[in-house]
């Protein structure tokens, strides 16, 4: 039977930089991306891969091959966020601390990124025959249907997303911190673990509708994002966007915070503070200066707005670095 074993997960710019018998991690070849994958076979049928992105650019999957079928991805973010483009041209996002299930064949995802240029999340991979004949012989007093369980979280090929839990944090979060002497053991425990929370899970009682955006709005927000950040010396009104984008002050509100987390002022405001951070410390620019580079034309409202972005007034930032 063929299955995915250690085969090449990813094309593009992508290399295996390391492989043994259950770890194959890979590399960005870009010099300006930084990214890292780390794959671990946890049984036969089941990767667990811890994902390090310090870009906006996401690797894309190999097409499995035909004797490959019914591939269900889990994917956990730690940090960031992830944009799927789906191949019907919508839009979905999972935010900090959110779990997705997809059926990756079924469902294909044609394109994904991080848009806020950074990602740290884990993702198990189960190849569904191969995996539920393991199972069986594993758990011999617990049942996990993993084609039921499929069946159950993806009906109608959806992409099943829950909204940050603290049982869900609990499964996960323990993965980041694991000792290096018995991390084979205890990926199979808690990828067990994850199995059977997903199995018991009311999806009646946690499914919500999540919200889809169409290709064209995502790009008159990500247009939005690139004039603020390209003009952050000047204030624009919410007005004055949704009129020269031609969008609705609803729909780009809405947008703009399901692509990067957060208000459109929230998010302007945050940028403005990390590029004065970095004048603060590239130059020797006066701090009255840097508040006009940034919008500001009052250094107090300037020095209050950046002591609650950065936790430090503008002042002690230069000198404590």
């Amino acid at each position: 039977m063929k299955h995915l074993q250690n085969n090449f997960l990813y094309y593009g710019d992508v290399v295996i930089n390391q492989q043994s018998n259950h770890c194959v991690v890979y590399a960005l070849k870009n010099a300006e991306a930084a990214g890292r994958i780390t794959s671990y076979q946890v049984f036969p049928g089941i990767r667990l891969t811890y994902n390090d992105f310090h870009t906006d650019k996401c690797p894309d999957h190999m097409i499995p091959d035909q004797d490959v079928k019914d591939i269900l991805e889990i994917n956990h973010c730690r940090e960031g966020r992830f944009e799927c483009e789906f191949v019907n041209g919508m839009y979905a996002y999972l935010s900090e601390g959110d779990l997705a299930v997809n059926p990756i064949v079924n469902n294909r995802i044609a394109h994904a990124s991080f848009p806020l240029e950074h990602y740290h999340g884990v993702s198990v991979w189960i190849e569904l025959e191969v995996a539920a004949q393991m199972i069986s012989t594993v758990l011999k007093d617990i049942s996990i249907d993993l084609y039921g369980l499929r069946d159950k979280l993806c009906a109608g090929e959806r992409c099943f997303v829950i909204r940050a839990k603290e049982s869900i944090q609990h499964i996960f979060s323990e993965l980041y911190t694991i000792p290096e002497a018995i991390k084979y053991g205890y990926f199979k425990l808690k990828v067990l673990e994850l199995l059977l929370f997903l199995s018991a899970l009311d999806t009646a009682e946690q499914w919500e509708e999540r919200p889809y955006f169409p290709k064209s709005q995502v790009n008159k927000i990500k247009e939005i994002k690139q004039l603020l950040t390209q003009h952050i010396e000047y204030h624009f009104t919410l007005e004055e966007l949704s009129k020269r984008f031609a969008i609705s002050l609803t729909a780009m509100n809405s947008c703009f915070k399901a692509v990067y987390g957060m208000s459109i002022y929230a998010y302007i405001r945050t940028y403005r503070m990390q590029a004065a951070a970095a004048m603060l410390l590239q130059t020797q620019d006066s701090v009255t200066v840097i508040a006009g580079n940034v919008g500001y034309d009052n250094a107090s409202k300037f020095a209050g707005a950046f002591k609650s972005v950065m936790q430090a007034s503008p002042s002690v930032y230069r000198k404590s670095r």
